[in-house]
C-alpha cells in the first residue's frame, strides 16, 4: 500500500497571511495547525483556514512542490488557490475525519 502526501495552503483570512506546508496525515496537521499545539508561525499569526492542497503518493515529489510553492509570488499563490476555491472556504471540514 502507498504512503500518501500533501502539500497544503493555509491562510489567516481571505487574502491574508499564507503557510505552506507538507505532510503525510493532512487532517491531523491542520487539526494541529487550528488549535495552536505546536508554538510557531501559524500560532504567532493565527494562520488557521485550509484553503488548498495538493495529494501526492511520492513524498520527494511533495517535498519539491512544496519548495517550489514557497518561491512563488504571492499573487501567483493566491491566484492558484482561487482556480480551485474562490470563496476561500475553509476545507477542513471537507476532508472526512
Amino acid at each position: 500500500m502507498s504512503k500518501t502526501y500533501f502539500v497544503y495552503i493555509l491562510a489567516s483570512k481571505r487574502n491574508g497571511t499564507l503557510y505552506i506546508g507538507v505532510t503525510n496525515d493532512l487532517a491531523r496537521r491542520v487539526w494541529e495547525h487550528r488549535e495552536g499545539v505546536i508554538d510557531g508561525f501559524t500560532k504567532r499569526h493565527n494562520v488557521r483556514m485550509l484553503v488548498h492542497f495538493e495529494v501526492f503518493t511520492d513524498v520527494y515529489a511533495a517535498i519539491h512542490r512544496e519548495k517550489r510553492l514557497k518561491k512563488y509570488k504571492r499573487e501567483w499563490k493566491i491566484n492558484l488557490i482561487q482556480q480551485n476555491n474562490a470563496e476561500w472556504n475553509d476545507l477542513f471540514e471537507s476532508l472526512n475525519c
